[in-house]
C-alpha cells in the first residue's frame, strides 16, 4: 500500500506539472482560437530568465513575478507583431511561425546562457525531511506547491472566464471574431491579452516544474513536458479548463503505475503508452471528454 501510494503521489504531482502547462494552452486556444506550439520553449526561456536573476542575488519570488511578468509581455508582443500578420493571410502561416518561435526561443536561451545544466531553486522548503507522511508514503512540500498552485490558478482561470467581461469577450473571440468585433468587442486587444495570460502561466508553469525535473534546467527539460501538457489539453478538450487540469492528472498517474506495475514497458515507454491510451480514448471521443462540439448554422 505505502508502495502504491507513492507511485501516486509521484503520479498526481507530474500531473499536476503537465496541467499547468496545458490550462496554458487552453487560455490561448479559449481566447484566440488557436494552439501555441511554442508555448513550452517560451516557459522555458521565462525560466532561464528568473534562474539567472536568483543568480544575481534576487529573491526567488521577485524572479517569479518578474518571469510572470516578462512571459505576458513576450506572449502579447507574439500575438500582435507574429501571429496576427500572418493569420490574416493563411491560418497554416501561423503554425509555422509557432514553430519558429520553438526553436527561437530555445536558440537564444542556449546563446545566452549556455547548453549546461543549471540547478533552479525552489520557492517552496524541498529538502530531504520536508515532507509529510501519507499512509507512509512521502509527500514532499514543494510536490504540495505545485499542487496548490494549480489549484490556485485553476480557480482564477474558472472566475476570469465565467464572471468578468473580459473572459467574456475572449470566449466571443475564440468563437467568431468578426461577429464580436461587430459586437463592439476589441478584438486586437483580446487576443493579445489572451496570448499575455499564456505566457504567464507557462511562466509559473516553468518555475515551479523545474526543481522537480530530474534534469533541472536545460534545453531540453521543457520538451516532454510540452508534449504531455498538450496531450493532455486535447484529452481534456481544447476549450476546457477542468479538462485540462483532468488530462494532466490522467496522464501523469498513467504514467506512474504504468512504469511501477508494467515492467516490460519500464522508465522508457511510458509516457508513449500513455499518449496511445489518451489516442485511442479521442478516437471515440474526438473533441475530448469535457470538449463542446461547434456548431454551424447555415
Amino acid at each position: 500500500m505505502e508502495l502504491f501510494l507513492e507511485r501516486l503521489i509521484s503520479g498526481l504531482t507530474n500531473g499536476s506539472i503537465y496541467a499547468l502547462l496545458a490550462l496554458a494552452l487552453v487560455v490561448v486556444f479559449r481566447g484566440t482560437g488557436t494552439l501555441n506550439f511554442a508555448q513550452g520553449e517560451l516557459a522555458l526561456f521565462t525560466t532561464f530568465v528568473a534562474w539567472w536573476l536568483t543568480t544575481e542575488g534576487v529573491g526567488i519570488w521577485v524572479a517569479i513575478a518578474a518571469s510572470l511578468a516578462l512571459g505576458f509581455v513576450i506572449g502579447a508582443a507574439v500575438e500582435r507583431f507574429l501571429i496576427r500578420p500572418v493569420q490574416r493571410r493563411n491560418d497554416m502561416a501561423v503554425l509555422i511561425v509557432a514553430l519558429g518561435l520553438f526553436t527561437g526561443f530555445n536558440s537564444l536561451a542556449g546563446l545566452l546562457w549556455g547548453s549546461e545544466t543549471k540547478v533552479m531553486p525552489s520557492p517552496f522548503p524541498n529538502g530531504l525531511d520536508d515532507y509529510v507522511s501519507v499512509g507512509g508514503a512521502r509527500l514532499y512540500f514543494d510536490a504540495l506547491g505545485v499542487w496548490g498552485a494549480l489549484l490556485l490558478l485553476m480557480l482564477l482561470m474558472t472566475l476570469l472566464f465565467r464572471f468578468t467581461k473580459l473572459g467574456l469577450h475572449m470566449r466571443a473571440v475564440a468563437d467568431n471574431a468578426t461577429s464580436a468585433t461587430l459586437a463592439g468587442v476589441r478584438t486586437s486587444r483580446i487576443l493579445a491579452i489572451g496570448w499575455g495570460l499564456s505566457g504567464a502561466i507557462g511562466a509559473l508553469a516553468g518555475v515551479l516544474v523545474t526543481p522537480l525535473a530530474p534534469q533541472q534546467l536545460s534545453l531540453t527539460t521543457m520538451f516532454t513536458i510540452f508534449i504531455a501538457a498538450s496531450a493532455a489539453a486535447l484529452f481534456g478538450g481544447l476549450d476546457s479548463l477542468g479538462g485540462a487540469v483532468v488530462g494532466g492528472l490522467v496522464i501523469g498517474v498513467l504514467e506512474a503505475m504504468l512504469t511501477g506495475y508494467v515492467s516490460f514497458i519500464g522508465g522508457s515507454l511510458q509516457q508513449t503508452s500513455a499518449l496511445l491510451v489518451i489516442v485511442a480514448i479521442l478516437f471515440v471521443k474526438p473533441n475530448g471528454l469535457f470538449g463542446t462540439k461547434k456548431l454551424v448554422r447555415v
